[in-house]
């Protein structure tokens, strides 16, 4: 089968639309600059940000007056300009995303604690930030009776909902899938980010030798995917296709990318594979260049490793838009099909110092034909995610069936013991005991199971590592955003545990997180039952965590809620 493009929509700094966003990156014009809307104390930070404050932006998603995360409003525009182009419904929605609602969060944090306020406390998850755009999209009328999941594996996010959208189109799961991401920038992961020191204070030059850190950005970016005989049937415009993908995981650092690249190069040979194609047949690629010293080495150490002497055009686009984060997969791929369709390579803005070990990128867009187009999106715990759109269908393998999914052996009970014999004092001193919980949990099912390094490890919880979350929020607001401390922040996203197992046993296989209220398992076993049913693992750690925290309980009480401690391993195997 063929998984044809009929729709992308996209919002962001350089536009609100696709006709925007083309007409900018025509005329190499940046969206980069200072906060307008954000709040953050530290206004000499420069960020891509979509121009528009929250009421403007809810009239654009005809939503009125409801009070809805930023992060929503964003998904509400551009899923609707997908939607509207493909001219047809959705029967799954897949978005991810990793800030969510923490915006209102942010706003009512002092209310909530103070019992003045707690309508907006569930849009906080990330899951509940997802539903509040397909609540407001007709299109996707059939997902609530169907399948809605929010995968969270910080800036691979998006991309990873392409790929498990493909999956169930492959896998006959579904007939056609909105696929992408959204987020917004937030005062929590501006101060995050500034705490690890990556942020420039200038606009972001990724790949050049004087490169000094990224610029955060905000936006959405989302596809329609179909099979190609029902977009055909329907008389629907094929705007491109999916021509492979894979995720691995970087199993080196939560945050840093290891010196040699080696998760992203097996991302994008593994891509490669699955659509059949050689390096050479790569026109251009869309690197995630953050524009961070370790970053554009370690990218640019894989695509040497890659590409040998035979360096397709290569640029990265978050000198026009910043680092959207979790919805940049979305949104650069959107991007590539732009590219694609007007003959046209993005370019790498404000590159000018060449470097030993460094790529050399394209300085000015450029026009030429594209055939085959990588996309890479690459996240916090070295989740590594790499995408090949085609302007020819690509026949993918297909497996039209899914069987039943029976844990070989499962841990769903961890007491002291179980930390002290699995987790050392030397590994433990720097996890929350709900971490240390979980890594035992994993550790145990896997010797149980005698399976050393699963092919997969895919995590589920609702809230995240929401004790760290909490930490370094209220750390933010009591000292007016200073003096910050990096860990809190490093072990706050959703994807920490996933990662951190990957990273304990050395395991660079795929690697994700899903984040879906009480429907996150489900979503991770859909993953998990689509990738056996192609073929493409044979074993898979599923893990189920969430953690207790008593000051969000507080809050959570009063709309009959509160966090639990669940620190449960499966493994499951063909």
């Amino acid at each position: 089968m063929k998984i044809a493009i009929t729709g992308i929509g996209v919002v962001s700094a350089i536009g609100r639309n696709c006709a925007e966003t083309l007409d900018s990156l025509l005329a190499e014009r940046s969206g980069i600059g200072m906060m307008r809307y954000l709040g953050s104390a530290h206004t000499d930070i420069p960020v891509g940000e979509v121009p528009y404050p929250n009421t403007e932006l809810r009239r654009m998603a005809g939503v009125g007056d409801e009070p809805l995360p930023r992060t929503s409003l964003l998904g509400i525009i551009a899923a609707t300009e997908a939607l509207e182009m493909a001219g047809a419904d959705c029967d799954a929605f897949i978005s991810g995303t990793t800030v969510g609602g923490m915006d209102l969060t942010e706003q009512h944090y002092n209310d909530y604690a103070e019992g003045k306020a707690t309508e907006h406390i569930r849009l906080h998850e990330a899951g509940e930030s997802t539903m509040a755009i397909a609540k407001h999209l007709p299109a996707l009328a059939s997902c609530h009776s169907s399948f809605i999941a929010t995968p969270s594996t910080a800036c691979s996010s998006a991309l990873n909902a392409i790929m498990l959208g493909a999956d169930m189109l492959r896998t006959g799961q579904a007939k056609r899938v909105l696929v992408g991401g959204a987020e917004s920038l937030s005062k929590f992961h501006m101060n995050g980010f500034n705490t690890l020191m990556i942020l420039d204070r200038r606009p972001c030059r990724p790949f050049d030798a004087e490169r000094n850190g990224l610029n955060l950005g905000e936006g959405a970016g989302y596809l329609v995917i179909e099979r190609e005989e029902e977009a055909r049937t329907r008389g629907a415009k094929i705007l491109g296709y999916i021509g492979g993908y894979a995720n691995t995981c970087d199993a080196y650092h939560q945050t840093a990318s290891s010196e040699n690249g080696e998760g992203a190069y097996l991302a994008m040979q593994a891509a490669l594979r699955m659509a059949g194609l050689q390096p050479a047949d790569i026109d251009y690629v869309n690197a995630h260049g953050t524009a961070t010293p370790n970053n554009d080495l370690s990218e640019s150490a894989a695509l040497i490793r890659l590409f040998g002497g035979r360096q397709p055009a290569i640029s990265s686009t978050k000198a026009f838009t910043g680092h959207t984060t979790s919805a940049s997969g979305g949104l650069e791929t959107a991007i590539c099909v732009l590219a694609m369709q007007h003959g046209l390579v993005p370019a790498n803005l404000n590159w000018s110092h060449s470097a030993d070990g460094l790529i050399r990128p394209v300085v000015h867009t450029e026009r030429r034909p594209l055939k085959y187009v990588l996309c890479n999106a690459f996240g916090f715990g070295g989740n590594e995610s790499s995408l090949i759109i085609s302007a020819e269908g690509r026949e993918l393998t297909e497996q039209p069936t899914l069987g039943n999914l029976t844990p070989l052996c499962s841990v769903e009970q961890v007491d002291d013991t179980d930390i002290s014999a699995y987790v050392s004092s030397a590994e433990g001193r720097r996890m929350t005991p709900q971490m240390r919980r979980m890594v035992a949990a994993a550790r145990r099912v896997l010797w149980q199971s005698g399976i050393e390094r699963p092919d997969a490890i895919v995590c589920a919880t609702q809230w995240g590592c929401m004790l760290q979350s909490m930490r370094f929020l209220q750390d933010m607001i009591d000292s007016d955003e200073q003096e910050l401390k990096p860990t809190p922040f490093i072990q706050s996203t959703h994807n920490t545990i996933a990662s951190l197992i990957a990273i304990l046993t050395g395991n660079h296989g795929y690697n994700s997180t899903y984040s879906q209220s009480n429907r996150s398992l489900d979503c991770a076993l859909m993953d998990v039952r689509c990738q056996m049913a192609l073929g493409r693992i044979r074993s898979a750690l599923v893990l189920e965590f969430d953690e207790q925290v008593d000051a969000w309980d507080a809050v959570l009480s009063r709309i009959g809620d509160r966090t639990h401690n669940i620190a449960k391993a499966y493994m499951y195997k063909l």
